[in-house]
């Protein structure tokens, strides 16, 4: 059979590790050469699987980043295919040490500051994108809300400045506690969108005898009339409006009136008429986003939301690396790097912990992952974890894709961590507590203020989420081919001896790009109006 030198074939992360992760087939009887002698390969290693280096007893940890990804539940024997059917996770004893990894940024100069082409609002914040929302408060008006939006589709014809009008439409505003988590979740996730930088202005629509009353949740979360901070917003309850019809009639009046304000905006005052009916004050939001013209920002304000979905085996050594190169390369610029899913990092939370800028923010992200232990406790949620089709693509345990997922936030000190769904406001690279599901996740990170989004992938995730951008980053060559008009950049090249900072300087001019006005492949195919998703915590009444 062939022989190869074993970094011809396979990844090896750190000399200590116990596997190599292959970079392509590898034939059973296949001869690597490796530091530590001759090893035949007993089965056949898919892409992204892993060959043990070393023997392991049963009961032995097994390590891959130079950290242990679980333990052996078979004796594995040089050669062994190492997976699911010989590893699994078990009791790991972590030693958390606070701060032992933090260095300082090495900031860019002020003259050396990049730019991109963005909308200054009001706030002083900068989106990326320039939408009109209509935001339904609970699933019950949801279907009103996309009557509204649909009255609107060929909005950029006559306002070319507006990349269009959104429904914010979810499951949930009734059947829980009144102002209890899940109820101030939704109205902390709600007034995020409405409140982003990427909405340029919104309307709320409600049905009236729900338990997220629209109008409390003004009063309560200081939403305010677009342009107009001492106003409240226009909210429109489908019970005192008369029916579906009359609600419908009464926004669309109202957001055509607010169209052309909104293609025009360039942060002028631009005056509005008294709030009256629905459609009126939809209409009046129209020309308040059709105001809004792109000028020179610079890169520190992106606020960059991180995210995998779909992983493989390959995740941990390309793109999600890559884009932690990118995420350090924005906040040496003054930017913000959002790293989240804490389910995803159970077995890598050390090494956040020796990041974190000091004992608060540490005791921060503890206090999360202990919730999260109580959270789960009796279902195995966290052990449940990988899915299937992270296993198919070589992920063995939790631990394994967590040591992985934490490489996408880079190596820069940890600012903070926030609660899923509220606004970031310490810049540099920080964490947000969100569920690893990636449209729960992310709309979190919208809701807190992320107008860019980076998703890595190895199985082929076509996630995107309006009103944000987002850019798909393929761990692997072959997947890439395979799905090419929904990836935007291919990772996989690292395995083919692309340096890794070259793709990471790949990633981040094209979120330069993106965040200007260039249009990603999720974007291009429409998707991302259907994956707002807000977290639903406790039961359902």
């Amino acid at each position: 059979m062939a022989t190869h030198a074993i970094t011809d074939v396979a990844i090896i992360l750190k000399p200590e590790d116990d596997v190599a992760i292959a970079k392509k087939e590898i034939p059973a009887g296949t001869i690597l050469e490796d530091a530590g002698g001759r090893i035949e390969v007993r089965q056949d290693i898919k892409p992204g699987h892993k060959v043990a280096r070393r023997a392991r007893r049963t009961g032995e940890t097994v390590r891959r980043y130079g950290q242990p990804i679980g333990f052996a539940t078979a004796d594995i024997a040089v050669g062994d295919h190492v997976h699911t059917q010989n590893v699994a996770v078990g009791d790991l004893k972590q030693q958390y040490e606070v701060g032992t990894d933090v260095r300082p940024v090495a900031f860019y100069p002020a003259h050396e500051m990049r730019y991109f082409d963005g909308y200054l609002r009001d706030d002083g914040r900068v989106g990326t994108r320039n939408y009109v929302a209509v935001i339904s408060g609970v699933n019950c008006s949801a279907s009103v809300s996309q009557f509204v939006k649909d009255k609107f589709r060929d909005v950029t014809r006559d306002h070319p400045n507006i990349d269009g009008v959104l429904a914010i439409t979810h499951k949930s505003g009734c059947g829980t506690k009144l102002f209890g988590e899940d109820h101030m979740a939704l109205q902390r996730v709600l007034a995020g969108y409405a409140k982003h930088p990427n909405i340029a202005a919104y309307i709320l629509i409600g049905l009236g005898c729900e338990v997220n009353q629209a109008a409390v949740m003004v009063d309560r979360q200081r939403m305010a009339a677009p342009g107009h901070p001492e106003r409240k917003p226009f909210v429109v309850n489908i019970q005192e409006a008369g029916g579906i019809r009359k609600t419908v009639e009464t926004a669309v009046r109202e957001v055509a009136k607010l169209l052309p304000l909104a293609n025009a905006a360039k942060r002028t005052k631009q005056p509005v008429s008294e709030i009256t009916l629905a459609t009126n004050w939809v209409a009046k939001l129209l020309p308040l986003a059709n105001a809004a013209k792109r000028t020179k920002q610079p890169v520190s304000e992106i606020t960059l939301a991180t995210n995998c979905g779909g992983s493989d085996g390959a995740s941990g050594i390309t793109a999600n690396p890559a884009l932690g190169w990118a995420v350090d390369e924005l906040v040496r610029y003054g930017g913000t790097g959002v790293l989240a899913e804490t389910p995803e990092i159970y077995g890598a939370e050390h090494l956040l912990i020796r990041r974190a800028i000091n004992e608060g923010v540490a005791k921060k992200l503890i206090d999360r992952y202990k919730w999260w232990e109580w959270y789960c406790r009796g279902i195995e949620a966290m052990d449940n974890n990988p899915a299937p089709g992270n296993k198919a693509g070589g992920i063995t345990t939790v631990f394994e894709k967590s040591l992985g997922g934490v490489t996408k936030g880079g190596t820069t000190p940890m600012m903070d961590v926030f609660q899923y769904g509220e606004p970031i406001t310490t810049r540099g690279f920080v964490f947000m507590d969100t569920p690893g599901h990636d449209p729960v996740s992310i709309t979190g990170l919208v809701a807190g203020g992320c107008n860019m989004i980076c998703f890595t992938t190895g199985r082929g995730s076509v996630f995107g989420c309006k009103p944000v951008p987002s850019i798909k980053l393929a761990t692997n060559s072959l997947m890439y081919r395979h799905m090419s008009e929904d990836m935007d950049i291919n990772c996989g090249v690292i395995l083919e001896g692309t340096p890794l900072p070259a793709v990471g300087r790949q990633i981040f001019e094209e979120i330069v790009e993106v965040a200007s006005g260039k249009r990603s492949k999720s974007a291009l195919s429409g998707v991302g109006e259907e994956e707002f998703a807000p977290w639903i915590i406790g039961p359902v009444m």
